[in-house]
């Protein structure tokens, strides 16, 4: 029998992390415990409300702790509305959430729930690494307790996307993520190396679309808007016909490994003012000796779009 992946997501919920969201939920392999969310995309304070209401939306009961509201030891540098619209979700209107917030810190959730399952979660990362490097400043002995740490993060052997050498995620809060690189947790990285290379585009909505089942239509409408808001951003920045599926790449690498190919390598998370700030540099010399990372370089991309057509065509 398999097994399901017991999974936390931390979000900065825009576009594609809802959509990771939903992938995860729909899958039948992932036993999402809870969502954490930091600043990115949009403020903490939007990424939780966005969260919530994807979730209630999907009619899910899952609770979503709020956590940093700014990089670990920088000013934060503001939304990304130009591909997410000014909500973070292409301007989509979501009812009020009923679930009232969590009191609980996504870093004391993060923590608590590591203790509880030691060696047992997989923690998705797709937005910056914010929380978790607090968590692990707060408890250091959570290294050896997470099972693995998958991200959508970094920019190996390809240019970036803020910058010619760094990503977004990445770039948001350099220091979180050379702490969480050199923290000795097992680690995935799924960056812009494979995830620019898994294109949604028209004809894969409209498939979609038509496998979708019946009685989820608001879901449906809600899904449709926000791939199509991306097409057009996607259009009017890149001149790309397409969206990269950035998160829920993530969230199916987590599930699926064998989707991808994986190399063990050493990178490092460069923090210095420059005009490397951010970059994920592969260091040859040591990724024999000590490789920190395995790296995601290549993509069935067939395999991956047929998995996420299939999931989110499922009613939940």
């Amino acid at each position: 029998m398999k097994q399901t992946v017991k999974m936390i997501m931390d979000v900065d919920t825009g576009i594609d992390d809802a959509l990771a969201i939903l992938f995860a939920l729909k899958s039948g392999d992932v036993e999402l415990l809870g969502v954490t969310t930091a600043a990115g995309n949009v403020t903490a304070e939007q990424a939780t409300l966005n969260t919530r209401q994807v979730l209630e939306l999907a009619g899910a009961h899952i609770e979503v702790f709020q956590g940093a509201a700014k990089p670990i030891s920088r000013d934060w540098v503001g939304t990304a509305s130009d591909i997410h619209g000014v909500n973070g979700i292409g301007e989509y209107v979501l009812p009020a959430p009923k679930v009232k917030d969590s009191a609980e810190s996504a870093l004391e959730y993060i923590i608590r729930k590591v203790n509880e399952f030691p060696n047992q979660i997989v923690l998705v990362f797709v937005g910056r690494l914010t929380n978790l490097a607090l968590a692990l400043q707060a408890d250091p002995t959570m290294v050896s307790k997470i099972k693995k740490l998958v991200i959508m993060g970094g920019a190996v052997r390809v240019p970036g996307n803020v910058t010619p050498e760094a990503e977004a995620n990445i770039y948001g809060d350099p220091e979180a993520a050379d702490l969480v690189f050199r923290s000795g947790i097992p680690l995935a990285v799924v960056g812009l190396d494979v995830t620019m290379k898994a294109l949604f585009k028209e004809a894969h909505l409209e498939r979609l679309l038509e496998q979708a089942e019946a009685g989820q239509e608001e879901l449906l409408s809600f899904t449709k808007h926000i791939i199509q808001y991306r097409f057009e951003a996607y259009m009017r920045k890149k001149g790309i016909k397409g969206t990269a599926l950035h998160d829920p790449l993530a969230v199916a690498v987590a599930i699926n490994p064998s989707l991808v190919v994986m190399e063990k390598t050493h990178v490092r998370i460069k923090t210095e003012e420059t005009h490397l700030l951010g970059a994920t540099i592969e260091e040859p010399q040591l990724s024999k000796v000590n490789p920190n990372a395995e790296v995601a370089i290549d993509v069935n991309t067939d395999a991956f779009i047929h998995m996420f057509i299939e999931t989110l065509a499922r009613k939940l």
